[in-house]
């Protein structure tokens, strides 16, 4: 008998004890005088009534403590001796189920926490999670404090963010700089040391309920390490330079001094054989001087002057500059979307100059293409501006990509190496980048990335 035929049963076959007892009650006292009989029958019929009501209570008061279970998350409540005795069995039993699989949820919650817990324990990488309160700044809440960023702040697990304000003031002054989000280099001098921190802040919203993440890691170390990996190159590449002018410089110094150190005047023969010596010295010593030059270009470029001008504008300009140039190696130039009214800061000068060494180097890959295509554009993508010098030239290697930001690295005869390390810093003076992307032979991409909001 399933549990809706028992409920059923129970319940019908007391509401028919409760009717025929109510009209044998009605009879007897239309009818009769036995009061002791009435009396009796009075006595079972109210048991009755309070036997149904009990029953339904009963049932009433079980499903009410289930919900209360569930809200509360209370899994030590359990049905299992209702679920073999009770009138409602796989109610019951589905009771108990439910439960225990909150329980399992729970549990499975817990150790998912515990987990990603003890991960951001282990990182070192500073975290700092905290429960905003709009009412009382006081009250806002640490939820969660790693290591690493007790180690990196030198101060305690505090359990109030206002506590950690007080301890370290610089680092709180910069988190509500960055407000609500964002990314932010600061430095900061943590117990007589000066660490540098690449922060960023994270607002979400879970349940009603705002946080604040803040993650920060010590990239001194890294900086340094990236800086002298950027020297080691560089000093590198201007020795190799260096000893490349020096050494035929110093070979024929030795030969002059050799031919005229004996002799106290010279023949039209020993000045014939001077002459040539003495042209390759000076070659060479305005070699050496045009390379120091190129160096103090990269490390001297002027400080933008930015302004507003329109992508059509710049692209219209850069057609202008360099179509005789493609039209002379009879490359076809395409630029397109000169019209655009996109506005974006920046400084004309240096971003024209940018475009046209990258138009430039796209020209001398070009050389014997059969059909060279040169390709000026621009493209949004979420919040950053990509202006794109598109060919369909040699391309470059994998292995170069790296190698071809490093000042007077070159793969042409000619060329002198500087004029992507020179992009690149003019796109960081616009706190931008420039990108790379490469199929040899195919297409080669090169993009000037701006911010645009």
């Amino acid at each position: 008998m399933t549990f809706y035929n028992r409920f059923t049963f129970r319940l019908i076959s007391r509401l028919v004890l409760i009717n025929v007892l109510g009209i044998l009650l009605y009879y007897l006292i239309k009818k009769t005088e036995l009061w002791f009989t009435i009396a009796g029958l009075s006595i079972l019929l109210i048991s009755a009534l309070l036997n149904l009501y009990f029953y339904i209570n009963q049932i009433r008061e079980d499903i009410k403590r289930f919900i209360l279970a569930v809200k509360t998350r209370d899994s030590t409540l359990n049905f299992r001796n209702k679920a073999t005795k009770g009138s409602f069995p796989e109610l019951y039993e589905s009771f108990n189920d439910i439960i225990q699989t909150q329980k399992d949820i729970q549990l499975e919650k817990d150790s998912m926490f515990q987990l990603i817990k003890t991960i951001l324990e282990q990182v070192p990488v500073g975290v700092i999670v905290i429960k905003d309160n709009v009412q009382d700044a006081r009250q806002t809440e640490i939820v969660f404090f790693n290591q690493a960023a007790t180690s990196l702040l030198g101060i305690p697990t505090y359990k109030y963010w206002h506590r950690v304000a007080k301890h370290s003031p610089d680092f709180s002054k910069e988190i509500e700089a960055i407000g609500k989000g964002g990314k932010r280099f600061m430095e900061l001098k943590i117990q007589d040391k000066l660490i540098q921190l690449s922060t960023e802040v994270i607002p979400l919203n879970l349940y009603m309920t705002d946080y604040t993440i803040i993650s920060f890691q010590n990239i001194k170390d890294e900086i340094e390490q990236k800086e002298s990996e950027a020297w080691n190159r560089l000093i590198g590449v201007i020795s190799h330079e260096i000893l490349n002018s020096i050494t035929p410089i110093s070979s024929l110094s030795d030969t002059v001094n050799s031919m005229i150190s004996n002799k106290e005047t010279l023949s039209h023969e020993d000045l014939e054989d001077l002459k040539p010596a003495i042209k390759t010295i000076k070659r060479r010593s305005e070699g050496l001087l045009d390379f120091v030059k190129d160096y103090r270009l990269i490390a001297e470029l002027p400080t933008p002057d930015l302004e507003y001008h329109t992508i059509g504008e710049i692209l219209q300009h850069i057609k202008v500059l360099m179509q005789p140039f493609a039209n002379g190696r009879n490359i076809m130039l395409k630029v397109e979307q000169t019209s655009s009214k996109i506005t974006i800061q920046m400084d004309l000068k240096l971003v024209e100059q940018a475009l046209i060494n990258l138009v430039t180097n796209s020209i001398y890959a070009l050389d014997e293409a059969e059909h060279p295509v040169i390709e000026i554009n621009y493209r949004l993508d979420q919040n950053k501006l990509y202006l794109e010098v598109t060919d369909n030239g040699k391309g470059i290697d994998a292995e170069l990509i790296e190698k071809i930001f490093v000042p007077f690295f070159t793969t042409r005869k000619n060329g002198s190496g500087i004029g992507l390390t020179i992009t690149r810093n003019i796109m960081k003076m616009h706190h931008g980048s420039l990108e790379v992307n490469s199929i040899p032979f195919e297409k080669t991409v090169f993009s000037l990335v701006f911010r645009y909001q």
